[in-house]
């Protein structure tokens, strides 16, 4: 190392460029110890790729691949929350540099996967609550109408249809609560024309069209440079952030978790 830098300077490389390599050499010694964690034969050290991410992002905290794989060490942790945060700023960092990149799809991915894993559980405990409270109110009916029933005999019958009444008006209520986790099919409006999947960078083109960014990117990129539903001329330099349909699929997916599960 002294004798590269030694040629460097000799060759005229200004100093605090040199220093600067030097300050952030560290970074790239743990990414680098980093990617040999993760590509380890199928025994990947966790705790290590942890303890080697928290050190990179202390050195740069814009570090997209340490955020990333912070994020996934975190999951294999079973640290949802806390594995979501960091693939979500790996996300947020990605798109800004590099939005184009091959890794935005992949942190992409993985953090569908521990989103829809978070929506599980959450469904998972909801839905076991509600049956707990279900059942107790129905108790509390039958109670009810065991003593209803110790009533002078013209009020048996009128006691019985409200009974049932009630019963039916419990589950309509309780069934209409679980609707949001039942699985349906997500609007057309929300999923990309090409691919039918739900948006994750939404795109708008001049002739109105929305698109997934990296599909149409790779149409024009593969296929040519027009739009693919009106045919009309059309370069990347074209395509506008979609951000109100942006919002409206974090809407749909924060009251729906079930649709961030991918095929």
């Amino acid at each position: 190392m002294a004798t590269f830098i030694s040629r460097k300077i000799v060759l005229g490389q200004p100093s605090m460029l040199i220093l600067r390599r030097l300050r952030y050499a560290p970074m790239f010694l743990y990414i680098g110890r980093i990617a040999l964690f993760a590509i380890a034969d199928g025994s990947i050290e966790w705790l290590k790729v942890e303890e080697d991410c928290r050190r990179a992002i202390q050195l740069d905290y814009s570090s997209v691949k340490a955020h990333y794989m912070l994020g996934l060490a975190l999951l294999q942790k079973q640290e949802l929350d806390e594995g979501v945060k960091e693939l979500q700023k790996a996300l947020d960092l990605g798109r800004g540099a590099n939005p184009k990149g091959y890794m935005v799809d992949e942190i992409w991915q993985e953090l569908a996967k521990a989103k829809y894993m978070l929506w599980e559980h959450a469904s998972s405990k909801r839905s076991w609550e509600l049956q707990s409270l279900k059942e107790a109110c129905e108790t509390a009916l039958r109670e009810k109408h065991f003593l209803d029933d110790s009533q002078p005999e013209g009020f048996l019958d009128e006691a019985g249809i409200s009974h049932m009444k009630q019963l039916e008006v419990l589950r309509q209520v309780f069934r209409k609560a679980g609707e949001a986790d039942i699985p349906c099919e997500v609007p057309d409006y929300l999923c990309c024309k090409i691919t039918l999947d739900i948006f994750c960078d939404p795109v708008i083109t001049p002739s109105g069209v929305t698109y997934e960014r990296a599909v149409i990117l790779d149409h024009l990129q593969k296929v040519g440079k027009f739009d693919p539903i009106t045919r009309e001329q059309l370069d990347q330099s074209q395509l506008v952030p979609n951000l109100a349909i942006k919002e409206a699929v974090q809407a749909y997916l924060d009251k729906h978790g079930w649709a961030y599960k991918l095929d």
